[in-house]
């Protein structure tokens, strides 16, 4: 039965800058009730009202504390394993980007949501960002055909975490560097606007700038099996931060430039619509650039999973099938070097 008449009990696991805000648009529904936050930081969690009952271990939460949905934002280590707790403890649980280390870390959840009406959702926001739900309404009209082709690069300066801890850059606390955990993003949305997967894998992945045993550097070419070809460079060497997605259609294009983020730091977020006609505009067809000045995703990302959970629906976007899709395809473009591949995984 749907519970849309009940106040669901929110535990949120792991409080640093996204459990923060995480809460801070958690407690704006009144149909939700924060009852319960664990984090290993005392001090993340003396700020906290004393109404919300504190807890040192994600493991006491989920079984002491009388929650029906958590919010699990934790280090990589942690996420797949604090996931199968909660959802045997029958908690609906968003889970944040990456919902695992390793593809088989991730597919040992599958057991558990087969058959139930437990919702498990996962973390990739960029779907709900203004500039992308725009451009997938646009494609989905038709008017610009079908892919050709996809080109995108996504970078930041360094691997280092939020709170500047150096969990991120220890392959086996973090699973991966930055394709798993910034690259991510963008091969979800390459495999959103796509529809289907890559069957070609080719990639370069290097380690060689700060020499962590995780990479600062990812190359991948992919292609479907319907001929659509993407290009990625996932880079913690970029200096400015930088994400860039270029969709080519048959007849036109979409261009994102920047995106809204917490940090600012990677310009304003933009889409430019280019329709072509080849026999008519000499290479200089017509545009439109549209600038997006608020940051919708967080909030519309959280309407959608509670929708799912109080009218019974199911689960659109973060979809336990579309994040096992993606770190299958990052595995691939791992295994793609064989250098890498050799190095990482004795093959």
């Amino acid at each position: 039965m749907p519970i849309s008449n009940k106040k669901l009990k929110i535990g949120i696991i792991g409080y640093g800058v996204v459990g923060k805000k995480r809460h801070s648009i958690l407690k704006k529904y009144k149909q939700f009730n924060i009852t319960a936050v664990s984090d290993i930081n005392d001090e993340s969690l003396k700020a906290l009202p004393k109404n919300i009952h504190k807890f040192n271990d994600y493991k006491k939460l989920i079984n002491e504390s009388n929650c029906n949905v958590v919010f699990i934002s934790v280090p990589n280590r942690f996420a797949a394993h604090a996931t199968k707790l909660a959802l045997n403890k029958g908690m609906h649980v968003f889970c944040e980007k990456p919902p695992a280390r390793s593809f088989k870390e991730l597919n040992s959840i599958k057991n558990l949501i087969q058959g139930n009406k437990i919702k498990l959702k996962y973390g990739f926001n960029h779907r709900y960002h203004a500039s992308i739900l725009k451009a997938s309404k646009i494609m989905n009209s038709g008017r610009l055909g079908k892919i050709v082709a996809m080109r995108g690069i996504y970078g930041k300066s360094k691997i280092v975490s939020f709170d500047q801890s150096d969990w991120r850059s220890k392959r086996s606390e973090a699973g991966g560097g930055i394709l798993l955990d910034q690259g991510i993003h963008m091969l979800d949305l390459m495999l959103f606007f796509a529809k289907e997967k890559f069957i070609k894998v080719f990639s370069i992945v290097k380690n060689d700038f700060w020499k962590h045993d995780v990479e600062d550097n990812a190359f991948a070419l992919m292609e479907t099996s319907s001929g659509i070809v993407a290009q990625l460079h996932s880079s913690a060497t970029q200096w400015r931060h930088k994400f860039n997605l270029e969709i080519i259609l048959e007849k036109g294009a979409l261009v994102f430039g920047g995106l809204l983020t917490g940090s600012k730091s990677y310009g304003d977020e933009t889409l430019t619509v280019i329709e072509s006609k080849p026999d008519r505009d000499k290479g200089l067809p017509k545009e439109r650039t549209y600038t997006f000045n608020r940051d919708i995703s967080w909030t519309e990302e959280i309407n959608e999973f509670i929708k799912a959970i109080e009218q019974e629906k199911d689960i659109i976007h973060g979809t336990y099938e579309e994040a096992l899709l993606t770190m299958r395809l990052i595995e691939q473009i791992y295994k793609a070097d064989r250098l890498w591949a050799k190095k990482y995984y004795n093959s």
